[in-house]
């Protein structure tokens, strides 16, 4: 890839929103399993879920299915902007740096990098997208509305809210994510080649890394005062998101490497 600098971030840009459109379901009830039963805001104090797949089905009964999807414009907004910086800043970087020899340490700090800058840049829509979430189909507003209404009551800083515990937890995610895929990848490349199965099992475990990583993180973004226990409330559904969405991305992500 390093011949035609622009495909990492082309590629990386595309794969993100289909991955993004395919799993957001389960995002959704993540978020929403997250900010259930907070002591300090009345709109989240009761517990309305039992786990991913009661809030699957009650969301859909009680909001309709569409629901489901309450915040999927910044979201994809979110992957065009923060998925196409991430991913080729990463694999520009990678290439730049390495020469084509793998180095783990050298790909733990070009993922922090792409990590921190994507999530700093892309933060006004990753608040919109949370928003937009929780209020479900109460939320009137749209994307650019929802936009406006954010703006005038907070400001502009009001949009980069969280902007400080985004980006860490978005570096704790590109360090965990992008090294092992990569790793198990070039390790698995001796058995299996470089195939579907290859990326579906590296992009499986890296998501499990990831999960175990940013679980904590995630939810000291949107949960407080709740205790040490309430740091995996919705690991589960954090997990099986990843591993939908990281196979998705990076099959889709490999594919486009070899067709274009």
């Amino acid at each position: 890839m390093g011949e035609r600098d622009w495909r990492p971030f082309v590629y990386g840009g595309l794969a993100s929103c289909i991955a993004e459109l395919g799993t957001f379901p389960i995002d959704t009830t993540k978020t929403r399993l997250q900010v259930q039963g907070q002591k300090f805001d009345k709109k989240c104090a009761s517990l309305k879920y039992r786990g991913m797949t009661d809030a699957l089905l009650k969301i859909s009964k009680q909001e309709g299915f569409i629901a489901l999807y309450s915040g999927i414009s910044p979201a994809v907004l979110r992957q065009a902007t923060y998925g196409t910086i991430k991913f080729g800043s990463y694999y520009s970087l990678k290439d730049f740096l390495e020469n084509g020899e793998e180095s783990v340490s050298t790909n733990i700090c070009c993922a922090v990098v792409a990590g921190m800058v994507s999530s700093a840049i892309a933060n006004p829509t990753d608040v919109l997208k949370v928003r937009m979430q929780v209020l479900g189909m109460d939320n009137r507003l749209g994307l650019f509305a929802c936009f406006k209404d954010i703006y005038n009551l907070e400001g502009l800083s009001g949009l980069w809210r969280g902007v400080g515990p985004t980006s860490q937890r978005a570096a704790v995610i590109a360090a965990v994510e992008l090294p092992i895929y990569d790793f198990c990848k070039h390790c698995l490349k001796s058995k299996i080649g470089d195939s579907v199965s290859n990326h579906f099992i590296s992009s499986f475990i890296a998501s499990l890394g990831t999960a175990v990583a940013s679980t904590p993180l995630d939810v000291l973004r949107t949960v407080k005062n709740e205790g040490i226990m309430a740091l995996y409330k919705g690991f589960i559904p954090t997990w099986i998101r990843m591993g939908p969405w990281n196979i998705i991305f990076f099959i889709t992500f490999e594919q486009f490497k070899k067709i274009f």
